[in-house]
């Protein structure tokens, strides 16, 4: 079967394709809606949050939502169109979200700027450019705090409904937990998932989830 949902995200050459892709849908890419893990991990007793990282936000219904729970957010994306989306339906919900159109594997944090959590949900890139921007983003984050990922898996039983064709696109667990040494593992999972966001993320996937909390 042929692997549908999105090819890359990061690196210029594909900036105006994702500027056109977010500029002539018909509804949101990936729904409104925030995504059912980054809620499942906000209702978690050990979680209590002021702070937020989200490596690639598109059109921002991760950033906005935890933005509603009362938490600073600053989000990320390569898109500009998909940051002008997220600002405009911020301000259309009433909440306020830092955004910046950037590359992750060009974004530094400030000198000692730290976050609560990092949420890296759906960041569909080079595996190398998305382990670099794991590390450096787990580095920010505040002893205690936690960091948190969702993405397509490779299945090596084969199948599939949603997901890259490029499997370097994937999120192979291991590599992203050795990104971050100084967090011990709360949960590392893969398997099944129905996944109902929006017009790209409509079906099964294969899928990995992690949640890892810095030491």
């Amino acid at each position: 079967m042929q692997a549908q949902g999105i090819d890359r995200i990061q690196g210029s050459s594909t900036v105006a394709d994702w500027d056109k892709r977010y500029a002539e849908a018909s509804a949101s890419l990936f729904g409104d809606a925030p995504n059912e893990y980054l809620r499942e991990t906000l209702a978690r007793s050990d979680v209590r949050l002021s702070s937020a990282l989200m490596l690639g936000d598109g059109d921002g219904r991760n950033g906005r939502w935890l933005a509603q729970q009362g938490i600073a957010v600053v989000a990320l994306d390569i898109s500009a169109k998909a940051t002008a989306l997220a600002l405009e339906k911020d301000r259309k919900s009433d909440v306020s979200v830092e955004r910046l159109t950037i590359d992750v594997d060009d974004w530094r944090p400030a000198p000692g700027q730290q976050w609560d959590a990092v949420f890296m949900i759906y960041l569909q890139c080079e595996s190398a450019v998305r382990n670099r921007a794991a590390a450096r983003a787990g580095a920010a984050v505040a002893k205690g705090g936690w960091f948190i990922a969702e993405g397509f898996a490779p299945n090596r039983s084969g199948g599939g409904e949603l997901g890259p064709g490029n499997l370097d696109l994937l999120y192979e667990r291991d590599d992203i937990l050795a990104a971050l040494p100084d967090f011990e593992v709360v949960q590392a999972l893969k398997g099944w998932t129905l996944l109902d966001e929006g017009i790209k993320h409509r079906g099964r996937g294969w899928i990995t989830r992690i949640l890892a909390r810095r030491r």
